[in-house]
C-alpha cells in the first residue's frame, strides 16, 4: 500500500463501541455497583441508561445514576475497587479492527480519544495493540471529557495538525458533539448519527481514508 495516500494526517478512534465491543462489560461493572448497594440491575430496555453507561465518562455515569443519592459516596468507593481485568472476559475487539490498523499504519498517524480514564494501557497490552497508536487521550488527562472538545483539541495540538487534517471515528452522541465542536470530520460507526459517513465495518474506514478527496 506504499503508493496509497491518506486523506488525513491523523486518524483518531474512540474506544468503547469502536475498538471494543464492550457494552456487556459496562453493564457488568455498573450492575456490580448496584448489587453492592442492594439495588436491582440496570434495566437493559432503558435506552437512555445504555447510552450513558456506554459513551460517557465514569464520573458522568456515576452522576447520572447517583446524583443527589445518599449512597453516592459508597457507590463511588466500591466502583473504584472493581478491577479492569475482572471485566476483560466481557470485551472483544471489533471485527476487522487490527487488519484496518495494519493497512493504515505508516500512511497516517493513529490515536485514541476515549472517555475511559484508567484502563487504556491495560487494554492496549491485553489486546496486543502496542505499537499502533502514537497518542492516547483519556478522560483522566482533561478537565472536560467528551462531549466537550477539549480531548480532541489536545490530540490535534499533540500532532500539530488542523481540525480538517484529522478524522475521528465514534459511535455515540458525545463523540459526534466533540467532533463538531472541535471542527474535526466525523465518521459514525455502527450508529445512525449525522456524520461524514456511516459505516458498519472497519474495512470501510480504510477505503475512506485512502479515497480521493471530493
Amino acid at each position: 500500500m506504499s503508493e496509497l495516500k491518506s486523506r488525513y494526517k491523523v486518524v483518531i478512534y474512540d474506544c468503547d463501541g469502536v475498538i471494543l465491543d464492550s457494552i456487556e462489560s459496562n453493564y457488568v461493572f455498573y450492575n456490580r455497583v448496584m448489587g453492592f448497594l442492594g439495588r436491582p440491575e440496570i434495566d437493559r430496555d432503558n435506552g437512555d441508561a445504555k447510552r450513558v453507561l456506554h459513551t460517557h465518562s465514569f464520573n458522568d455515569v456515576m452522576e447520572y445514576f447517583f446524583s443527589g443519592d445518599p449512597q453516592r459516596e459508597d457507590a463511588l468507593r466500591f466502583a473504584k475497587t472493581i478491577h479492569y481485568r475482572d471485566l476483560m472476559p466481557y470485551m472483544r475487539l471489533e471485527d476487522g479492527f487490527v487488519n484496518a490498523l495494519d493497512q493504515l499504519k505508516g500512511h497516517t498517524s493513529l490515536a485514541i480519544c476515549t472517555n475511559r480514564a484508567s484502563s487504556m494501557d491495560m487494554i492496549i497490552e491485553d489486546f496486543e495493540l502496542t505499537g499502533y497508536f502514537e497518542y492516547v487521550m483519556t478522560a483522566s488527562q482533561v478537565t472536560h471529557p467528551k462531549p466537550h472538545p477539549e480531548p480532541l483539541l489536545k490530540v490535534l495540538d499533540y500532532f500539530e495538525v488542523k481540525p480538517d487534517e484529522a478524522l475521528f471515528i465514534g459511535d455515540g452522541e458525545v463523540d459526534m458533539q466533540a467532533a463538531q465542536s472541535a471542527g474535526v470530520p466525523f465518521i459514525s460507526y455502527k450508529s445512525h448519527l449525522p456524520a461524514l459517513a456511516r459505516i458498519q465495518h472497519h474495512s470501510e474506514i480504510v477505503r475512506h481514508v485512502f479515497s480521493a478527496k471530493p
